[in-house]
């Protein structure tokens, strides 16, 4: 594997931080031996994208926060993400401004009372956008993976989803599954 793929596991940013500690994002990019940072591009209130507000369970169009993130490795954009909340649990928090999150948003959504218990991820593989493409600085024809992920609570309610495009020949998801 060539030193500029990233092999991505999702568990680090489904559990929530201890105090002090920082973003996943920044812990697993150091632990690879590479510089992990994010610029956060919008937050704030939205209407919900079709696809999202099925998957939280909204009507159409119906109004959600939205953090849209700029994924960096070692600089370069490795990915981009828009992640979703429904308006109940991420109004008037630190969800909906930019600046960023001690211990990242999992953390504290933990802390608001909504802890992730089930996460669904789906991946499937396009071509991007001329934006996306423009943002990723892929080539013309390099496929991007897309992966939604949805998390619910203890109840089964949808408290999050995130919607990622990565570069497709930088990436290596890896799913580790314990059973019992």
């Amino acid at each position: 594997m060539g030193a500029s793929r990233w092999v991505s596991t999702s568990m680090p940013y489904l559990t929530p931080r201890e105090a002090g500690q920082g973003d996943a994002w920044a812990a697993d990019a150091a632990a690879g031996g590479r510089r992990g940072t994010q610029r956060i591009v919008r937050a704030g209130e939205v209407p919900a994208p079709d696809e999202v507000a099925r998957l939280l369970g909204l009507a159409e169009g119906e109004t959600v926060v939205v953090r849209r993130r700029v994924i960096l490795l070692d600089d370069e954009p490795n990915e981009l993400t828009d992640t979703y909340y429904p308006l109940h649990i991420a109004r008037g928090t630190a969800l909906a401004e930019t600046a960023k999150i001690p211990g990242g948003a999992v953390t504290l959504l933990a802390r608001l009372g909504h802890a992730g218990v089930l996460v669904r991820e789906d991946v499937t593989a396009d071509v991007p956008d001329d934006d996306e493409r423009s943002a990723l600085r892929t080539a013309l024809d390099e496929p991007v993976l897309r992966l939604t992920r949805v998390t619910l609570d203890h109840a089964d309610r949808p408290i999050q989803v995130d919607r990622m495009v990565m570069p497709a020949r930088r990436q290596r998801l890896r799913y580790e599954i314990r059973i019992g």
